[in-house]
């Protein structure tokens, strides 16, 4: 052991370069911005990660065409009965949580569909978000049940014109009447 490896490993505290102390400290004055210019004064803004020093960037430069449903698409596991019969027993529930325990469906999903392929020999109950027709055939053949998952409830749209309705009723009805 020698003075080489005596810290190897060790993981030291660096403290914050404070800038704007005074001459003395190396990082006075101008605190490290230099004389002028537009990024020595406070409030100018440094270029960012996609700015191209004039150019035009690369983002402008691709075509934007056509239309996606990726920011509201659903993404649904897809497990086969046939799967089912192999690693359940008989009358027991299968769902997303015994699904993922028994390594049918690994990842994030926002439901799971089960489809009609391979055969179905034991009683289950499946809660899914979709079956096919041939599935849910099969499921009912073997003796099991099926049990579609509700769907979300669609969010209230229009919140102002109910907001705007229910202030003009409030406001006929302190309105004097005339007869």
């Amino acid at each position: 052991m020698d003075l080489t490896n005596v810290s190897q490993g060790v993981q030291k505290r660096k403290l914050k370069r404070r800038v704007g102390r005074g001459i003395g400290s190396g990082q006075g004055k101008t605190a490290g911005l230099g004389m002028k210019g537009q990024y020595a004064s406070a409030g100018a803004r440094l270029p960012s990660g996609l700015f191209e020093g004039g150019q035009m960037p690369l983002y402008r430069r691709l075509p934007k065409r056509g239309f996606s449903h990726a920011t509201w698409d659903k993404e649904y596991a897809v497990v086969n009965v046939g799967d089912l019969s192999e690693k359940f027993e008989a009358n027991s529930t299968v769902d997303m949580k015994t699904l993922k325990a028994v390594r049918l469906v690994v990842g994030t999903f926002d439901g799971v569909r089960i489809l009609g392929d391979g055969e179905l020999t034991k009683k289950l109950t499946v809660r899914a978000d979709h079956f096919s027709k041939s599935a849910e055939e099969k499921i009912k053949k073997a003796g099991g049940t099926t049990e579609l998952l509700p769907k979300p409830k669609r969010p209230v749209r229009n919140k102002m014109g109910s907001k705007l309705k229910a202030i003009k009723a409030a406001a006929a009805a302190k309105a004097p009447k005339t007869s």
